[in-house]
């Protein structure tokens, strides 16, 4: 009696690919890492946090571009901040395609 083992492969986009590698790059920095948390408030979407990561009580949060639109990303950051009430939490915007990690 033979059993073949079906493996289904998932197609990740550009982004999920790059959302990946970054939290496989600051893994073992953190307590805990969580990707691609959607906020909401009431019924209503107001966006996701690409990854939110876990240091003692102190919160970073990343947001991730397949190009350098760091503005964007600036703005998410800032908007998703003030609806979660973590001002004092640290921000970093990661452009993909150059695999840059820069501070916002």
């Amino acid at each position: 009696m033979s059993f073949a083992i079906l493996v289904k492969t998932i197609k990740l986009s550009k982004h999920d690919r790059y959302v990946l590698e970054l939290s496989n790059k600051i893994r073992n920095n953190y307590d805990s890492i969580s990707v691609n948390v959607p906020v909401r408030h009431s019924k209503r979407s107001l966006g996701e946090i690409d990854i939110i990561a876990k240091k003692g009580n102190r919160f970073d949060l990343y947001e991730v571009k397949c190009s350098y639109r760091i503005l964007k990303a600036k703005k998410q950051l800032s908007r998703l901040k003030r609806y979660l009430k973590l001002e004092n939490a640290r921000s970093y915007f990661y452009c993909g395609n150059s695999k840059l990690l820069v501070t916002v």
